[in-house]
């Protein structure tokens, strides 16, 4: 892992900042593990336009990673360290004692050749996937799931790391990524250890270029539009019309969004809000 600062030879180096790569350990992916993937451009089953801002891209295999760790008990050999252009973390290609094969996200200081259990009486390494149950208070975890079997849904991206804190009866309370407090039953599942790839956030690309070789095309600011377009658009000059809002009229800039879910009841202690404090 790491970041390299790249000599500006040109405008688009200029103020680019990528990765190193040093922890790959092999350029080919697994063929078997390998699904084609085509992209929609933001349309429809009818080909009309319904996600704006998307389209081109780099044509790009899907990786099959094995976000469930059900192979409980079967030891499994870590093979190579692999770049995914799914994802921001990098995946791990398992080789389990009875001859299959899988991808898992790798989390920070995996190795090649190293030895991974997941389940009951597995001991609480990096890599080891275990009950919540089962890990020691205080452990860092990632690729934590929300309901028991489903698969990691939580803490799956580069760096991205969740903290046991508790347990209470069926439930142990976790401290997610963005610092909300939550109660999950301890017959969940998690991975031991921090996501790989934690300087992936101090990438920079360094050029609009890009971001259109990732699918994303220039995304157009609402007061640049007309009024039929979006709710903050027309006027004269650069006058912006009223308070920020979305294109659906929702406001933006402090007006809460975030619908009630019937799992609302799990959480201890909410995010901390981002407002800058006075």
């Amino acid at each position: 892992m790491g970041v390299k600062k790249i000599k500006p030879t040109t405008p688009g180096q200029r103020r680019k900042v990528a990765g190193t790569f040093d922890d790959i350990t092999s350029g080919k992916p697994e063929k078997s593990l390998l699904v084609g993937a085509s992209r929609s451009g933001g349309r429809n089953n009818q080909g009309r336009m319904t996600m704006r801002y998307t389209g081109g891209g780099h044509k790009q295999n899907y990786r099959l990673i094995d976000f469930k760790r059900d192979k409980d008990g079967i030891p499994a050999v870590v093979k190579t360290i692999e770049y995914d252009p799914n994802r921001s973390a990098r995946i791990a290609l398992l080789f389990y004692a009875d001859g299959e094969k899988r991808y898992i996200i790798a989390p920070n200081g995996l190795a090649v050749g190293q030895t991974l259990l997941s389940g009951e009486n597995t001991a609480p390494e990096i890599g080891n996937t275990l009950f919540l149950k089962d890990i020691p208070l205080g452990t860092v975890v990632h690729n934590i799931e929300l309901n028991p079997g489903q698969g990691g849904s939580i803490a799956r991206s580069a760096g991205a790391y969740g903290q046991l804190v508790s347990r209470e009866g069926r439930y142990a309370i976790v401290k997610m990524p963005s610092g909300e407090i939550r109660k999950i039953l301890i017959t969940c599942k998690a991975t031991v250890g921090t996501a790989s790839n934690s300087d992936h956030a101090l990438e920079r690309s360094g050029k609009a270029g890009r971001s259109r070789w990732l699918g994303r095309r220039p995304r157009v600011r609402g007061v640049a539009m007309n009024p039929v377009d979006h709710p903050m658009g027309g006027g004269e000059g650069r006058a912006s019309g009223g308070h920020p809002r979305s294109r659906k009229g929702l406001l933006s800039k402090g007006f809460k969004t975030r619908g009630k879910k019937a799992s609302d009841n799990n959480i201890v202690e909410r995010r901390k809000s981002k407002k800058r404090k006075k």
